[in-house]
């Protein structure tokens, strides 16, 4: 594999949010690279995967007071994958950016989210990923949304696919740099 992950130092812990190990990640929703995007971080708890969001103001949907399916659903779903690749990692008895070859990266194959009810802009929420089965380069997990309040106001299944290592080259996956 060429690019960003192959300059990565070797990290002499395992870090404790999934996403800063995941060297060259630039994507909106988990990548610790994009200064623009959400930034999400994931981490566990047991068998369980947890990601604390604070939604903003810019994340509100046409009630102003509500957040954005587009925002929920991508943070459910780039959690969820992340849960897959650290999940992956475990099972590997490794942790992202240990400076060994990274594992291949993973990618939604598909992603099912029920709004249950709207989820409130003005305070944060914390979304928990369980996998529940792996198959071949599929991992499928369980994932739902929990406001502040104790309300669960989305619930959902995330199937995440190993991905080539083309996902990961500082090019591109088309071979375009930036």
């Amino acid at each position: 594999m060429t690019g960003a992950a192959d300059a990565m130092p070797n990290l002499p812990y395992a870090p404790e949010f999934v996403q800063d190990g995941l060297i060259g990640n630039s994507c909106f929703g988990c990548g610790a690279w994009n200064e623009h995007g959400l930034n999400i971080k994931s981490s566990w708890e047991g068998d369980i995967s947890v990601c604390r969001f604070v939604p903003q103001a810019h994340h509100a949907a046409m009630p102003h007071d509500i957040v954005n399916g587009g925002i929920i659903a991508a943070v459910m779903d780039c959690h969820s994958v992340c849960t897959a690749i650290a999940d992956a990692y475990r099972r590997a008895n490794r942790f992202a950016g240990d400076g060994k070859r990274p594992l291949l990266w993973y990618a939604t194959a598909s992603l099912h989210v029920e709004y249950l009810k709207p989820t409130r802009l003005s305070m944060p929420f914390t979304v928990k990923a369980k996998v529940v089965g792996v198959e071949r380069r599929r991992t499928k997990l369980q994932v739902e949304l929990v406001s502040d309040d104790g309300t669960t106001t989305c619930t959902g299944e995330v199937v995440a696919a190993q991905v080539s290592d083309r996902w990961a080259r500082a090019s591109g996956y088309y071979g375009i740099d930036m």
